[in-house]
């Protein structure tokens, strides 16, 4: 079956949240914070496949969720960021967003990228917040949700240019 045009709904991955975590060692009774950030959410990337000829392999899926970013921990530890999903498209594959029906981009040569959906920032952990008045502060920052949009695909064909 040939298939030319279809509709996916992406999601970058949500960033880590920061960690509340104070440092406790034998000889440190206040050792003051410590929590690590939020690792970085994964973004969503097509990426043109020349073994790729039609667009019917999306049709079976219709969201694609890039990874969430591992939560900070303590001892100042940042959290791993999110892998990027990777989508596969045939080159001469034209995006556009369904919603607002704004051109993303065209990609036209076997391995071109486009990033389509960026992933959310890690959050801060609480070592980020202490200050003179607050040394020990009890909070930390929440990971920012990743971008999510509704694309329309469309191939575009040597017979439809001609």
């Amino acid at each position: 079956m040939f298939l030319d045009e279809a509709t996916i709904h992406v999601r970058g991955g949500r960033g880590g949240r920061g960690c509340v975590a104070f440092r406790r060692e034998k000889y440190v009774p206040r050792g003051g914070p410590s929590g690590g950030d939020g690792g970085q959410g994964g973004s969503v990337v097509l990426l043109a496949d020349a073994r790729l000829n039609t667009l019917y392999h999306l049709q079976f899926q219709s969201l694609y969720p890039a990874e969430r970013g591992r939560h900070g921990e303590g001892s100042r530890r940042t959290g791993r960021s999110g892998a990027d999903l990777e989508v596969r498209v045939p080159p001469g594959t034209v995006i556009d967003d369904a919603a607002t029906g704004e051109r993303l981009g065209e990609l036209l040569a076997d391995g071109e990228r486009l990033v389509v959906a960026q992933g959310g920032r890690g959050g801060k952990g609480n070592a980020h917040f202490a200050t003179a008045t607050n040394q020990a502060p009890r909070f930390a920052q929440p990971g920012e949700e990743g971008e999510e949009r509704r694309l329309r695909l469309e191939l575009k064909l040597l017979a439809d240019v001609g």
